[in-house]
């Protein structure tokens, strides 16, 4: 009983803190917030977003074998229906290379299509795959590496038809997993206690241990060959550029309230965004050295956990529950000639 009651203690005191820190922040505000909140017809949770070589041709994916297709830059989206056995699947990753176009999702799912997404063919997987793939990445015609959640990583050149092994074996069960444009892989374990590093003509995964006593939340690339990783607390760190085993010191980009960072992409390269739990969202315009929050959208109610930049122009914020935003180019060019 006594045990119980100080549980209940540290749960109010820990309550009580948090909503002392609100509204406390010291990170200043971005001048005119560029990220409209886009109408979704589904409150699924989304996984990914890709577009075809159309620019206005787009897809997103996620559970319950949710299809959303926009035919106008993403502005509105109308879900499709695809014709499988169970409507449970979790379609996890999307991506296009012209007009072929690749779905996977669990229990073991592949989908392809060589029409943008007009019609899709089920393609079927060898029963002893490892683990359930959750990631795709289309590279060119009729070729497409895809990994699985226990980071096994196999890679196409016919069309899905014949899969070769990238490693030797896979890496263990992971939380995620995320592929540089170069084709190397980082994988953050499922406790994230590692991380894994893999590079094309490595024969199995190179473990590492993490840097500090805080648990890794995500970690991906930089277009300069640097790795981010975010860790509980939200802990922010880089690798040196000229030296990217070496990891650079630990930055807080919003040290009163940031302890639910997410995700981090890259606008420019010098332009990134990091989003975080309820509505977390901040910028950094020269590297992450200093920080930038737009509060406008701590608003949504959601934890936004995927930021993808389809160009400088083009990016979306997928948040749970159906929340989608997408980034107003035009918005963003008259903060930037107002500010100057």
């Amino acid at each position: 009983m006594l045990s119980s009651v100080r549980i209940w203690q540290r749960v109010f005191a820990l309550l009580m803190a948090v909503l002392l820190c609100v509204g406390c922040s010291k990170v200043p505000s971005v001048k005119v917030n560029p990220w409209a909140v886009i109408s979704l017809p589904t409150d699924a949770k989304l996984f990914d977003i890709a577009f075809t070589d159309n620019p206005e041709h787009g897809y997103l994916v996620g559970s319950s074998a949710t299809l959303l297709e926009t035919k106008d830059g993403g502005d509105t989206w109308q879900p499709i229906e695809l014709k499988l056995e169970d409507q449970k699947y979790r379609f996890t990753s999307v991506s296009f290379s012209g007009k072929e176009g690749w779905i996977v999702g669990e229990p073991s799912l592949l989908l392809h299509t060589t029409d943008e997404g007009h019609s899709w063919s089920n393609i079927p997987l060898n029963e002893k795959l490892p683990g359930n793939p959750i990631s795709v990445v289309a590279l060119g015609e009729k070729t497409a590496e895809m990994a699985t959640d226990v980071g096994a990583i196999y890679k196409t050149t016919d069309g899905g038809q014949n899969w070769k092994a990238q490693v030797a074996e896979a890496v263990g069960v992971v939380r995620n997993i995320e592929r540089s444009t170069d084709g190397k892989y980082v994988a953050v374990s499922a406790k994230g206690n590692f991380y894994s590093t893999w590079q094309p003509g490595d024969n199995a995964w190179t473990p590492h241990n993490r840097n500090s006593s805080r648990r890794v939340e995500n970690m991906g690339f930089a277009e300069n060959g640097q790795r981010w990783m975010i860790a509980r607390g939200g802990q922010l760190q880089f690798t040196d550029p000229a030296n990217p085993e070496e990891w650079q010191k630990a930055d807080y980009p919003e040290l009163s309230t940031s302890w639910g960072l997410l995700d981090l992409a890259y606008r420019t390269p010098e332009e990134l965004w990091v989003s975080g739990g309820s509505g977390n969202l901040l910028r950094s315009v020269d590297g992450g050295k200093t920080w930038e929050k737009d509060r406008d959208v701590e608003s949504v109610p959601a934890n936004l956990y995927k930021i993808v930049f389809l160009s400088s122009e083009k990016g979306f914020i997928i948040g749970d529950h159906g929340v989608l935003l997408k980034y107003q180019p035009t918005v963003a060019a008259t903060s930037e000639s107002e500010a100057a």
